[in-house]
C-alpha cells in the first residue's frame, strides 16, 4: 500500500494526464481555433558567444577551405583574398537582428508597418510616374505591375532604404558566428565576391541589409547573379541606382518562380475553418496545401478556380482584438501567392504584398 502522499501524487498525475489528452484532442478537433497558436515553433539555437568588433580568425580550417575554393574555382589570387578579408570583424548587431526576426508577431501588427496611407499614396504615384516603363516590364515578363511596385515598397520603401550594413562584414559574421545557417552564408559570401568582381562594386564599402541583401530589389548575391537584368539600355545590371533595372529584376525573379499574369492571388475564407483538413494545412505552414475543389466545397463556393487545378494554401491572419470580435481571418493562397513567398519565405509577407497591391489598384 502506498503512503497517502504518494497515492495523492499518483491520482493527481493520472488526472493531469487525462486532462492534457482531453485538451489537446479538443484543440485538434476544433477548426475554429487557429492552428498557428497551437503548434509553436521551437526556439532557435543561440548564436556563438562573441563580442562586437571581435576579429575573425582567418586561420580557422573553414576559412582555409573557403580560400582554397575561391582560388581553385573562381581564380582569386592569394594576395587578393588577403586584402579582401584582412581586418574582418564580428557585427554583434547582425546576429541580434537575425534572431530577433524569428520572434513571432501577429499579422495585424506586421501588416500595419507597410499598409499605411503614405505607402499606398506613394505607390499610386509611382505607378503613374513609371506607367510606360511598367507597360514594357509587364509585357516582357508577364508580371502584374502592382505586385512589382508592392515588393519594391516593402523591400526598400521605393528604393529609399537599401540598408546600411557593410555587406562584407555581415556575410563574414553570419558565416563565422551563425552556425544554424553558416553553410548558406558561405555560399552567399562567395557569390557576393563574384558580384563585386563582375560589376565593379567595391566589396569593402557596399552596403545592404543585416542579412546581406542589397539594392532596391534587396537581392541576395546569388539571386542577383541569377535574376538581375538590365532594362535601361545598357549592359550593367544596376539595382542600386536604376529604377528600370530594379523593377525589371523584381519581375524577372517573380516570373522565374512561376507567376501567372492576371491569375488569382488569394481568396477570403471567412473567420472560421469548416474542415479539419484546412486547419491542418494552416499548421503545416507555408508548404501546406489542400485541393482547391475541397476549399470551394466546404468553405467558400464562390472562390475562383485555381490555374491548372493546382492546390491552395490556407493562411490564418490574426486580427486586432481591439477592432474585431473575431480572432482570425482566413484566406486561401493561390499559386501566385506561393510565388510571392519565394521572394520572402513568409505567408505574412505574401499577404501584405497582395493587400498592398490591391490598395494600389483601387481608384487608379
Amino acid at each position: 500500500m502506498y503512503p497517502v502522499s504518494q497515492r495523492f501524487s499518483l491520482v493527481f498525475s493520472n488526472y493531469l494526464s487525462r486532462y492534457v489528452v482531453i485538451v489537446i484532442t479538443a484543440i485538434l478537433l476544433s477548426p475554429s481555433i487557429a492552428p498557428t497558436t497551437v503548434f509553436a515553433k521551437s526556439k532557435p539555437k543561440p548564436v556563438i558567444l562573441v563580442e562586437d568588433g571581435q576579429p575573425i580568425d582567418l586561420r580557422q580550417e573553414k576559412y582555409k577551405e573557403l580560400f582554397r575554393e575561391l582560388e581553385r574555382e573562381h581564380q582569386f589570387r592569394p594576395d587578393e583574398l588577403e586584402r579582401l578579408f584582412k581586418g574582418q570583424t564580428i557585427s554583434k548587431r547582425v546576429l541580434e537582428l537575425m534572431d530577433k526576426q524569428r520572434k513571432p508577431r501577429p499579422y495585424y501588427t506586421y501588416s500595419t508597418l507597410f499598409l499605411t496611407p503614405k505607402t499606398v499614396l506613394t505607390g499610386r504615384i509611382k505607378l503613374r510616374l513609371y506607367r510606360e516603363l511598367l507597360d514594357r516590364i509587364e509585357k516582357e515578363f508577364g508580371v502584374n505591375r502592382e505586385i512589382i511596385v508592392a515588393i519594391w515598397a516593402i523591400e526598400t520603401r521605393y528604393g529609399g532604404n537599401q540598408g546600411y550594413f557593410n555587406i562584407m562584414q555581415t556575410l563574414n559574421t553570419l558565416f563565422d558566428a551563425y552556425p544554424k545557417r553558416s553553410a548558406f552564408f558561405r555560399k552567399e559570401l562567395i557569390q557576393f565576391l563574384l558580384v563585386c568582381r563582375e560589376s565593379g562594386v567595391d566589396p569593402q564599402t557596399a552596403k545592404g541589409s543585416y542579412a546581406g541583401a542589397f539594392g532596391q530589389a534587396q537581392f541576395m548575391p546569388s539571386s542577383y547573379r541569377k535574376y538581375a537584368v538590365s532594362f535601361d539600355g545598357d549592359d550593367y545590371c544596376d539595382i542600386w541606382h536604376s529604377v528600370p533595372d530594379a523593377l525589371a529584376s523584381i519581375a524577372n525573379y517573380i516570373r522565374g518562380h512561376g507567376w501567372m499574369l492576371d491569375a488569382p492571388v488569394y481568396a477570403e475564407l471567412g473567420h472560421e475553418l469548416k474542415d479539419r483538413r484546412l486547419a491542418e494545412a494552416v499548421t503545416t505552414g507555408r508548404k501546406g496545401r489542400v485541393p482547391w475543389e475541397l476549399v470551394r466545397q466546404v468553405q467558400n463556393g464562390l472562390i475562383p478556380p485555381s490555374p491548372r487545378g493546382q492546390p491552395l494554401s490556407v493562411i490564418a491572419l490574426e486580427l486586432n482584438p481591439k477592432k474585431s470580435t473575431h480572432a482570425f481571418r482566413y484566406v486561401a493562397g493561390y499559386p501566385n501567392f506561393h510565388t510571392i513567398t519565394e521572394y520572402n519565405h513568409s505567408n505574412f509577407y505574401g499577404m501584405t504584398t497582395s493587400e498592398l497591391a490591391d490598395a494600389f489598384a483601387t481608384d487608379l
